[in-house]
């Protein structure tokens, strides 16, 4: 099964980067083929993290997908947790992980491993999937940079 994994050390604190990849609603602002993100139910689990569910439509020239998924945001452990519900995969694991380095540095890790249900989706995206991610893994960092360069250089 494919996977994809990134680590990067930013000049941005750990928590502010939690922050900018939790408020999922402003993702069609920065991330590349998003053009929709809808939050569906919030609430909480069983060890009281929030988590809510969320439907993405993703789109690259004549494809364009919609897929379902659970966030749940562990702030103890400074991870987002990914599952999916349903759309063109069989399988999709995503995991966000921000560990601080300084007060205004951390490494964020980024690990996704997917399975197309549809043969042919897979042979249309996979060559091109790692780089959408990387692409992916670039606009967080450049919105980041945007949102969070100004304040730090304020302190």
């Amino acid at each position: 099964m494919p996977q994809f994994t990134t680590k990067r050390r930013v000049r941005h604190a750990a928590a502010d980067m939690f922050a900018l990849v939790a408020d999922v609603e402003r993702y069609p602002e920065f991330v590349p083929f998003c053009r929709s993100m809808k939050t569906r139910r919030r609430g909480h689990d069983a060890r009281g993290r929030e988590t809510f569910v969320c439907e993405m439509v993703v789109a690259y020239k004549l494809i364009r997908e919609t897929f379902t998924t659970r966030v749940t945001l562990d702030t103890e452990a400074s991870q987002i947790h990914v599952d999916y519900l349903s759309g063109p995969f069989n399988r999709l694991e995503n995991r966000w992980s921000f560990r601080p380095v300084t007060e205004r540095r951390c490494d964020v890790e980024f690990f996704l491993t997917y399975e197309f249900r549809s043969r042919a989706l897979a042979m249309v995206m996979g060559a091109m999937f790692e780089v959408v991610f990387r692409r992916f893994a670039d606009a967080f960092e450049a919105r980041a940079d945007r949102i969070y360069v100004d304040r730090g250089a304020q302190s």
